[in-house]
């Protein structure tokens, strides 16, 4: 039987120690559409025995019934409102419309009752569990295939914080369209999506570090 003085300081290291209950895998839909991907990526990282929260952002474009289905799979369910880029003109152009609103995905930030997260666009699909994401520092995500110095944000590992996610809704509505941040290449913006230049803005001293890459 361990003695009290003992049993205090194994209590007092698990404080100290990292809970995998305060860290949780974050996705986003802003429509029933997408919540359907939401859903096989919930579902993949159940599969494959994730010990982490799922939480997912829906902003009011989807449905009481989808909300009601994406119960049964996340944590959490957390209402947002939609973040759009503004930028139509350059989103046509594209013939991808549908990005405009991926500025959406900021209020992942604001997530404080988490410790860490990870974000999965709801496209993503786990094919074995990946929750050693969860050693790497903020901000490790993969390189932009076009931009090998920059990142992807359709996966990335982050710390919710206040202030990161002040400093990004005040630099989304300035610079959120395009026009704005091509200005900036010295910053590591590219024409993928709205969200990933404006996020590379607040943290590219982070994510300019070769060991915060993760492998494709």
């Amino acid at each position: 039987m361990l003695s009290p003085q003992i049993k205090g300081s194994w209590g007092r290291l698990a404080e100290m120690l990292p809970s995998s209950h305060d860290q949780a895998f974050v996705t986003l839909t802003t429509n029933d559409a997408y919540a359907k991907g939401a859903l096989v990526l919930g579902s993949s990282l159940k599969q494959h025995r994730t010990t982490r929260k799922l939480a997912v952002l829906a902003t009011p474009q989807v449905s009481d019934s989808m909300r009601k289905v994406l119960e049964t799979v996340f944590d959490e369910v957390i209402t947002v409102d939609v973040l759009d880029s503004g930028d139509s003109a350059h989103l046509t152009l594209m013939k991808r419309p549908e990005l405009g609103v991926t500025l959406t995905k900021l209020h992942c930030w604001s997530l404080t009752q988490y410790s860490k997260c990870v974000f999965m666009d709801a496209d993503t699909l786990v094919l074995a569990n990946i929750d050693d994401l969860f050693e790497r520092e903020e901000l490790s995500a993969a390189p932009d295939p076009g931009w090998p110095d920059c990142f992807n944000s359709g996966v990335f590992v982050y710390q919710p914080s206040v202030e990161t996610y002040n400093q990004l809704l005040h630099l989304a509505s300035e610079q959120g369209s395009f026009d704005d941040l091509v200005q900036m290449p010295k910053l590591c913006i590219s024409w993928d999506e709205s969200s990933h230049g404006i996020i590379r803005m607040i943290l590219k001293q982070k994510v300019s570090k070769v060991s915060l890459m993760i492998p494709p």
